[in-house]
């Protein structure tokens, strides 16, 4: 997949298959999206076309409302894209001027003489243009003007999982990663540096590795602790140098369909299990959210290293212990419970 970050980076297309919207979570209704989108560029002969925004829409309408996170980083949001099929991947930067315009400038300055669209395939409710008033018949109204054709995705098609990024946030901040997983399709992850911590854990018997997520719009599931799978970066070649906004990508690049990236044949991408932690460590009186996971059967010192956390299965809430022989009682209680879902996988 190619990937561009201005839309002036991208070169017209003779036959682009086009589809439009933000894909938080790229969740199984946008896939039914794509796999059409994907469908039809190869029986035309076409290139197929993802066409997003980066920030989110919202972030830029009400910045003063911090609440919305989002289920997807934009380079995870990137890789998902690309495990996908999907040819080209645009990241427009969502600005106060690009929501300005009309959504007939949107389609003839956009759609049409920079990208070259030829098809849209569209979801039914989908909205662009200044206060959002293009929709599916305004691009309807202007096919024949400008020469291309729309496939609506009806509202059945798309939510008969009955799914949505709303839900899977919600889920997610519940800590329902189970839920949440079933509507993505995959693992919901998070992805970062390990940094130095106060090293408690590792005083009885429960050695962490805390996470830092840069990414201050990725949303983090509720605090608890969680059965996870924990995939180390230096363990299958070395750490990829990449930005955290969405300059990281480069015009025309190709984008990896794995997080990282392998430049030897002969090394092998390791799995790790482990239980995950987020939450402000109530029995030591913590004042900060922590992400912190405790990897089993692991011993090295990773400090620095990048890892991703895949979220399988919320095991209890957060609880204050009466001290900390008490926490690690109920630590190796967790341990064990974490090892029979594994077990029962």
């Amino acid at each position: 997949m190619k990937t561009y970050t201005q839309l002036s980076d991208f070169k017209k297309l003779n036959n682009a298959i086009v589809t439009i919207g933000t894909f938080d979570g790229v969740h199984f209704g946008h896939q039914k999206i794509i796999k059409r989108l994907c469908e039809l560029a190869k029986s035309s002969g076409g290139e197929s076309v993802l066409l997003t925004f980066f920030p989110h829409p919202r972030m830029i309408i009400d910045p003063e409302n911090q609440d919305l996170k989002m289920i997807n980083t934009i380079d995870e949001k990137a890789q998902i894209l690309a495990s996908l099929g999907v040819d080209h991947l645009i990241i427009t930067p969502f600005t106060r001027d690009f929501s300005n315009l009309s959504a007939e400038e949107y389609i003839k300055n956009i759609l049409v003489d920079a990208i070259g669209t030829r098809k849209i395939i569209i979801g039914y409710d989908h909205r662009f243009g200044k206060d959002r008033l293009g929709n599916i018949q305004t691009l309807a109204e202007n096919a024949a003007v400008f020469g291309y054709s729309v496939e609506e995705i009806p509202e059945q098609d798309i939510n008969d999982v009955a799914v949505s990024s709303t839900k899977i946030r919600k889920a997610l901040l519940d800590g329902d990663v189970g839920l949440a997983n079933d509507y993505l399709g995959y693992a919901f992850s998070i992805y970062g540096p390990v940094i130095k911590g106060d090293k408690i854990g590792r005083t009885i018997g429960f050695p962490t590795a805390n996470i830092f997520v840069a990414e201050t719009y990725k949303l983090i599931p509720g605090d608890g602790i969680y059965a996870v799978t924990v995939e180390l970066e230096s363990e299958v070649g070395s750490p990829k140098s990449e930005d955290n906004n969405a300059q990281s990508h480069t015009s025309n690049s190709k984008t990896n369909n794995s997080l990282f990236e392998l430049p030897t044949s002969d090394i092998r991408h390791q799995t790790y299990k482990g239980m995950a932690y987020i939450g402000q460590r109530p029995t030591i009186n913590g004042m900060t959210r922590n992400i912190e996971v405790n990897i089993f059967d692991f011993d090295k010192e990773i400090y620095g290293q990048n890892i991703k956390m895949n979220f399988l299965a919320f095991l209890r809430h957060d609880v204050k212990f009466t001290g900390l022989e008490a926490l690690k009682q109920q630590l190796q209680q967790d341990k064990a419970n974490t090892l029979l879902f594994f077990e029962g996988k």
